[in-house]
């Protein structure tokens, strides 16, 4: 028996990278009776066969899984803005960041472009928040020389909303990548099955990162009963406030005595922030705890 991690899984293949070669597998008809399905970035155990074939016996735990794309232990959450055109509704960033706290995962924030607009507003927002933020620029290479370690060693998901660059940047941080990206287009033609393809892809950087469409609206499937009981501790900068409202379960959004009010009325907390919290409050506030929300 080896372990190994799952690089990539097509048509009821899995292609597991053992260290040493990718074995072609298929999984244990078990998993199906079980309801468990291997996902991309899963490690596992497989038997091997020869021939580079094995079967995948067993599926080590996982720190989180996404339902879509279907990948398991992602390290952090890339999160690809920009002040210039598109410009990026914080929303947009503050949901994903949510998501990556739910989900046990780091979260960085790129603002791209900057050769074009230096996102101050953006900078600001998630620096004083807490949150990695870079400015970089696909075009000019401007702070990828930083970004690099903060991706080396770990399983990366790159998003943002359409036109930010994210291939530009992962074709900027190794050019290897479009060849390899396109490699895998060709081979699967263009159409449907491309698009349910994900894939990890090794950057010469040292960092993996999950290739995958789906990622671009991934967090549409995630709004969930568990959202809505930990709505507030996946906006990091409330959490030292918690604790000091007057009322237990303070929702934070009018209460008299409510710390996390306090703090932004002081400036501790950004306004933007808030204001996103607020919406997520009343998309979530529809669910039940009866209801039974995909995963």
């Amino acid at each position: 028996m080896v372990e190994g991690r799952i690089q990539k899984a097509l048509s009821g293949f899995y292609y597991v990278d053992t260290g040493s070669e990718i074995l072609t597998c298929r999984a244990r008809g078990k998993f199906r009776k079980e309801g468990v399905s291997p996902l991309v970035g899963d490690r596992v155990e497989v038997r091997e066969l020869g021939n580079g074939e094995g079967f995948v016996e067993r599926v080590c735990p996982r720190k989180n899984a996404f339902a879509r794309p279907a990948v398991a232990n992602i390290d952090q959450l890339v999160i690809i803005a920009s002040g210039a055109i598109p410009r990026t509704d914080p929303f947009l960033i503050d949901r994903v960041a949510g998501i990556a706290a739910l989900k046990g995962c780091d979260a960085i924030v790129l603002l791209n472009k900057c050769d074009l607009d230096r996102a101050d507003e953006l900078y600001d927002i998630y620096r004083a928040a807490g949150f990695q933020t870079l400015r970089v620029s696909a075009e000019t290479g401007e702070g990828l020389e930083e970004l690099k370690p903060l991706i080396s060693g770990k399983l990366s998901a790159f998003t943002g909303n359409s036109g930010v660059g994210k291939s530009s940047i992962l074709n900027a941080l190794d050019p290897a990548f479009d060849l390899q990206v396109g490699e895998v287009s060709q081979a699967l033609g263009r159409g449907r099955h491309t698009t349910r393809h994900v894939e990890l892809f090794k950057l010469s950087c040292g960092a993996e990162v999950v290739d995958s469409p789906g990622f671009s609206s991934f967090e549409t499937d995630e709004l969930n009963l568990e959202w809505k009981r930990r709505l507030p501790e996946t906006f990091r900068e409330f959490v030292p406030y918690l604790d000091g409202c007057r009322f237990v379960g303070c929702s934070h959004t009018k209460e008299k005595g409510c710390a996390v009010l306090e703090a932004l009325r002081r400036g501790e907390i950004q306004k933007s922030r808030h204001e996103s919290y607020l919406r997520l409050y009343e998309e979530l506030k529809p669910l039940r705890d009866w209801q039974e929300t995909r995963r």
